[in-house]
């Protein structure tokens, strides 16, 4: 890695996600189809999936993430929401691969540079839904807070989604966004993903060496778990383990399903399991009052 860093900044892990999407695609029993992923990843994904420790090692995680996330979004749709903002969308091609309502609005934000290389490879399609793609650096609070402004009044019902981003961020940072999302009026829900600081520390041992050296380390793992989203507007709805999913399809290696299959009460506490999920919040009613 110090010779080629395949991964140059937090933009290149969405080529690397991309990758996963592409190869899942490919399977006789694959559990969503994204025909625009091998497109996108270009090589590149390949490339620093086979570069970096681990890179491949752990697919079973990553498809079942964006499985997970895609059930949560029909759902929340089906409950009717009508806006759809994805922060840190990367080379997300939901707008153009689910079975959505033409109707919807499907905000996409992130970094210019992301944004022109994705409609530069999906130019010739037409997404499913009504899409728009807003540049902008999620880091700036200001800048956020203004853009987030902007689109408030596109729906009635929002679910905000952040896939892959937050696990990158300061603690501190994260209840900023946190705190940021609450305060806008239509905002109801919103689905991430979550470490545990038992698989955080595993994750920095051996892939998150690699992303230190491109100034991406892992880092957002809460002691607390979902709960630390409470004192920044937001309580749980439901909190699904990758790990359980993704053993009722056989993805993880063996003695991975054996521990799936453990009672949850056998198991020790949150800070100490090595464990992620993905989440469906929503929003406090003291955070609307607010």
């Amino acid at each position: 890695m110090a010779e080629s860093p395949v991964v140059r900044n937090i933009s290149d892990t969405a080529l690397w996600a991309a990758y996963f999407r592409a190869e899942e695609t490919k399977r006789p029993d694959a559990l969503f189809r994204d025909p625009y992923a091998e497109r996108l990843e270009d090589g590149k994904g390949t490339e620093i999936a086979r570069t970096i420790p681990e890179g491949q090692s752990h697919a079973w995680a990553w498809v079942t993430r964006t499985y997970l996330f895609d059930q949560f979004i029909r759902e929340e749709i089906e409950a009717g929401a009508d806006l759809v903002v994805n922060c840190a969308a990367g080379l997300d091609a939901r707008p153009y691969r689910m079975d959505l309502p033409g109707n919807l609005q499907w905000v996409e934000l992130d970094l210019r540079e992301i944004l022109a290389y994705k409609e530069a490879r999906l130019s010739a399609e037409k997404p499913r839904c009504a899409l728009e793609r807003i540049a902008v650096d999620l880091s700036n609070v200001s800048e956020r807070r203004t853009i987030f402004a902007s689109i408030a009044a596109r729906g009635k019902r929002a679910v905000v989604l952040t896939e892959g981003l937050l696990v990158y961020l300061a603690a501190e940072d994260v209840g900023s966004l946190a705190r940021d999302l609450a305060a806008v009026p239509c905002f109801e829900r919103w689905i991430f993903d979550i470490h545990s600081p038992r698989l955080l520390k595993m994750m920095q041992k051996n892939t998150g060496k690699a992303l230190d050296e491109a100034g991406v380390p892992f880092r957002f793992a809460p002691a607390e778990g979902p709960r630390f989203f409470g004192p920044h507007g937001w309580d749980t709805i439901q909190a699904q383990g990758l790990l359980r999913v993704a053993t009722r399809f056989g993805r993880p290696p063996f003695f991975l399903r054996l521990l799936a299959k453990l009672p949850e009460g056998s198991a020790p506490p949150w800070e100490r399991r090595p464990w992620s999920g993905v989440c469906v919040m929503q929003k406090r009613a003291t955070a609307k009052q607010g």
